[in-house]
């Protein structure tokens, strides 16, 4: 009897430490069967959109335009070539266009937004053309700006506002509501004022300022590839090259 009794000990005793080990074994087949793939993109959800559609409107964005990782683009936007939109900028069309032609950039924190229409019976939509250069946490609400201008930091454009071709706005200005600043003029003040005519040397001077910008822009466009997964492509090669990535 006593045999028996140390017999049927034995035998409960090995079962309880094997099912640890059989569990234990399940667990490491499990985890190498899901094992992630090294080429597997990890998308961070933590992030904002950047490109937003708004009904059917998508934000239509040049090739060799540059805009920063953080910038919001929503609705009826427009970012010509050679322009760039900088960190931190939020181009909402959600009621009228915006458009940014050729080579012009809008820096850092600046907002441009566009009404359903303009009290002046100017266009509603926010119009930038080409070699303009708009400065940082400036706000623009259905303006137009014609050719080789320049707005200043923290300046402000009201709707239907217009400045004309080599004109500058100074920073910290307010262009009231339906105000044109006329062709080759300084103005600065709020509300923004005549301060006196621009030299020819200083005309000059507007279109530089933002290729400069576009050069630079242009260091920046080559760390962040526009599309898909093409970076882990990049990261491959430079690897392969012994590069630094």
């Amino acid at each position: 009897m006593a045999t028996l009794v140390r017999a049927c000990r034995k035998a409960l005793t090995s079962t309880n430490t094997a099912q640890p080990l059989l569990r234990r074994g399940f667990a490491v087949e499990s985890a190498a069967a899901i094992r992630e793939s090294p080429d597997r993109v990890k998308w961070d959800y933590r992030g904002q959109r950047r490109i937003i559609p708004l009904g059917q409107w998508t934000p239509k964005i040049a090739v060799d335009a540059y805009v920063a990782p953080n910038v919001v683009l929503a609705g009826q936007v427009t970012v010509g070539d050679g322009s760039s939109v900088w960190n931190g900028a939020v181009l909402r069309g959600d009621l009228n266009k915006i458009t940014i032609e050729f080579c012009s950039n809008i820096q850092e924190r600046c907002v441009l937004h566009a009404a359903w229409s303009s009290p002046t019976g100017l266009p509603a939509h926010t119009f930038i053309e080409r070699y303009v250069t708009i400065g940082a946490c400036s706000l623009l609400r259905s303006c137009t700006i014609e050719p080789e201008c320049i707005v200043g930091q923290h300046s402000i454009l009201m709707e239907g506002s217009l400045m004309e071709t080599h004109s500058i706005l100074e920073a910290g200005s307010v262009l009231p509501p339906g105000r044109r600043i006329p062709t080759g003029e300084l103005w600065a003040g709020n509300p923004a004022r005549f301060v006196r005519t621009l030299t020819h040397e200083e005309t000059l001077e507007i279109p530089k300022l933002a290729v400069a910008i576009n050069d630079l822009s242009r260091s920046h466009f080559s760390e962040f590839l526009p599309y898909s997964t093409a970076y882990l492509e990049v990261e491959k090669l430079k690897k392969s090259f012994g590069m630094s990535i």
